[in-house]
């Protein structure tokens, strides 16, 4: 008998040495044979993929960045309903053992014995796994080429890790670790963007029958999803109500009645398609990408938080007015084209092949052109192919049959919006929408976008006059002014015409005249001052597009954006003082850290007498007969309390609508058209600026403004110290009429170059 002890003794002796040993050759990688393990400093600061955040000014999410969807939380932020339902399924004993489970290890040897398939890996080498992914190619070594034997060093490996996880981190720390770190399948990681994909929940306000299907996916994302496999996960959250069952943290009665209640999800995916601001989260992507190129971080895996200048409140209320506005206008705009395609020209007849050629450039004809190596007839055939798709509409989205050429048609048919709103005194941006809808139209209209701007550019023409003596009450004669211009060796001329095609001959005030958009004033005006002069007016004030300095530049011949238009026009109510339109205040690292702090660059633009004039100018499309902003007036409550100004632009054909107004508090501007120019109304009193953009801006002031909590509040324009020009035009108004062309000059001025 003592023999055999001794046997026994040395025979657990020897293993014991043995098994020491080889967790020492496998901890130090003996000749390479083994592979690396996680160095000390990779423990201390794991490596892990967190999405970066975008956050309103008021610190709402907007939306992510993310390869993993992936959002940090802190134990105390965690469902403790959550935690025990973990626990009791996955480690019941987590806060006893020291990253092994050895009373775990041998109760499973009878199940593998008899063919069960089980698990004992505690969270802590699972969390060794999902950290450091001990099975990467990286940490491989020679023996590992031997199927078996790398599966024991695999599990070695993870052992050691994980006893090294739990000397270096409290118990919750490695539950806080694990539960950001696991993968709940449907691109959801980490426990905070689970519980939201699954349930639209915060973490800490999981319950146990929810907690229940969370745990229960862990065991295998896919097989076990409650949206891929319903069945499965039914089954698997019963199994793991059982586990609460049996360690009394459920009572019999409860576990069988949350298990005879179906799953109650409320599954929604994140993507930049849905929630607030969408086209603004795409544009800023942009930017950030640079940004973190240049600063080294990786805006996909880093967690950096960034600050924003959006209000979420005013956001909502931006979309709000887009969706509210275009949808009564594309029904007018489908009346209006009732039986007939829309893209047409001026005799409203249907363009010959514009189907055909959008086709051509369908990013879909590329990839059947190339599949099928120019085959017209392959590409044809796939091109006029139906399959099942779901499309916009405004009275909401519906599955029906179409072929790609079909598709085309169909949204040729639609107009499109864009809509941006700024705060004129620091040049943050407070509330962007780039279109209709951001799943079925990518393309932004307020920076990407740019076209003939109309009369919203006479602005600049008036500004280069107040720069260089003029005044609102000036007087000019309605009467055509003409230009002569060589084209190639022939002498041409060009006489503008009013948008009405009549020219009244009535002296107006250069105010009058802006408010109701006389173009005859307008040109004669650039034709005093000069083009040139107007493109450098404009480039200072916030125009960055190319201006082309011909006469027809006084009626916005030259493609702008509208976040150019709302900049520049910033200016003006800032008191002349051009500000760089900003849409970021901060940046933090993961860790809280400011990285970065924005500050927009500011330059004097003009002086603050002019800026104010041009102020006083733009009150007269709200203030004056006839002015074209005075349709705002249907939004009365705005005016209460409050200066509002603003000016609008129709281009030829009435391919665009466009109106910008301003306040001291917020420039906002809005612009209306078809993707393709030839798409419009066809009559000036559907297509006008005033009808088309202008209740944009006039619904959003009013949604805003009845909301005390955003921060936006009434104001009157601040007058400049010493300001001493007369803008009562009444006390020196000759009135009158011109009898020709030849009163050029009413009043004396300084010559232009």
């Amino acid at each position: 008998m003592r023999k055999v002890i001794i046997i026994l003794w040395a025979t657990f002796l020897g293993l014991f040495l043995f098994v020491g040993l080889y967790l020492y050759m496998v901890q130090n990688n003996f000749l390479g044979l083994f592979g690396e393990m996680p160095t000390f400093d990779k423990l201390e600061n794991p490596k892990n993929e967190f999405a970066s955040e975008l956050f309103s000014e008021d610190k709402v999410l907007l939306g992510k960045y993310f390869r993993e969807n992936r959002s940090p939380v802190e134990f105390e932020e965690i469902s403790p309903k959550f935690i025990n339902t973990l626990i009791a399924t996955e480690d019941v004993r987590f806060h006893e053992h020291s990253g092994i489970d050895l009373k775990g290890m041998l109760a499973i040897m009878p199940a593998l014995l008899s063919g069960q398939k089980r698990g004992s890996s505690t969270l802590s080498q699972q969390l060794a796994k999902n950290l450091f992914d001990t099975r990467d190619e990286k940490y491989q070594g020679f023996l590992s080429k031997i199927p078996l034997l790398k599966t024991v060093i695999i599990k070695s490996k993870e052992w050691l890790t994980a006893i090294k996880i739990e000397r270096s981190y409290t118990k919750e720390e490695i539950m806080t670790m694990y539960l950001n770190t696991v993968d709940f399948g449907s691109n959801a990681y980490g426990i905070k963007t689970a519980s939201q994909t699954f349930f639209d929940k915060e973490p800490g306000e999981l319950n146990y029958a929810e907690s229940a299907v969370l745990v229960g996916v862990l065991k295998a994302p896919t097989l076990y999803s409650p949206i891929l496999n319903p069945k499965n996960s039914m089954s698997r959250r019963n199994t793991v109500l059982e586990q609460l069952q049996k360690y009394d943290y459920l009572t019999r009665e409860k576990c069988d009645s949350i298990k005879k209640a179906p799953i109650d999800l409320r599954f929604q995916v994140e993507n930049h398609n849905k929630g607030s601001a969408t086209y603004f989260r795409t544009i800023i992507s942009n930017y950030l990408l640079d940004w973190c190129k240049t600063n080294n971080y990786d805006l996909y895996n880093d967690g950096l938080k960034i600050y924003t200048t959006i209000n979420s409140k005013v956001q909502k209320y931006a979309e709000q007015a887009v969706y509210e506005h275009m949808k009564v206008i594309q029904a007018r705009f489908f009346e209006h084209w009732k039986g007939k395609n829309p893209w047409a020209d001026e005799q409203r007849k249907e363009i010959p092949g514009y189907i055909e050629t959008a086709v051509k450039r369908s990013e879909l004809y590329a990839l059947y052109n190339e599949a099928y190596e120019g085959n017209q007839d392959s590409i044809d055939f796939y091109m006029n192919k139906k399959r099942r798709v779901s499309v916009f509409a405004w009275k909401g989205e519906r599955d029906t049959l179409l072929s790609p050429v079909e598709e085309i048609k169909y949204y040729k048919k639609y107009l499109q919006a864009g809509f941006i709103s700024m705060d004129p005194n620091n040049g943050q941006i407070k509330a962007w929408v780039g279109g209709i809808n951001h799943k079925y139209f990518k393309y932004d209209h307020v920076r990407q976008g740019k076209r003939q701007p109309g009369s919203t550019f006479k602005p600049f023409v008036y500004a280069t006059a107040m720069e260089n003596g003029y005044t609102p009450c000036d007087e000019f004669p309605d009467v055509p002014t003409t230009f002569q211009f060589w084209d190639g060796a022939e002498n041409k001329t060009w006489t503008p015409q009013n948008s009405e095609g009549v020219y009244t001959g009535k002296i107006l005030t250069l105010r009058q005249a802006m408010a109701r958009s006389v173009n005859s004033i307008t040109a004669n005006m650039i034709k005093i001052v000069g083009p040139e002069k107007v493109v450098v007016t404009a480039q200072k004030l916030g125009i960055t597009s190319p201006l082309e300095a011909v006469p027809a530049l006084c009626l916005g011949s030259s493609d702008v954006s509208i976040f150019e238009l709302v900049n520049a026009y910033s200016t003006f109510v800032n008191n002349g003082t051009w500000t760089e339109p900003i849409f970021i205040t901060r940046i933090e690292d993961k860790f809280g850290n400011v990285v970065q702090e924005f500050i927009p660059k500011t330059k004097e633009a003009m002086n603050e007498e002019s800026a104010y004039l041009m102020v006083h100018m733009l009150k007269g499309g709200t203030q004056e007969k006839d002015g074209t902003a005075l349709g705002l007036h249907r939004y009365k409550k705005i005016f209460e309390g409050n200066e509002i100004g603003g000016k609008t632009g129709t281009t030829s054909n009435y391919s665009d609508g466009w109106f910008v107004g301003v306040t001291p508090s917020l420039v906002s501007g809005a612009w209306v058209g078809g993707d393709d120019r030839c798409i419009h109304f066809t009559t000036y009193a559907l297509g006008q600026g005033s009808r088309l953009a202008l209740p944009i801006v006039g619904k959003f002031l009013e949604k805003v403004y009845a909301d005390t909590t955003t921060g936006v509040r009434k104001g009157y324009f601040k007058r400049p110290a010493n300001f001493n020009i007369e803008l009562n035009c009444a006390k020196f108004k000759t009135g009158g009429k011109a009898e020709s062309d030849d009163v050029m000059k009413p009043i004396e001025k300084p010559t232009f170059e």
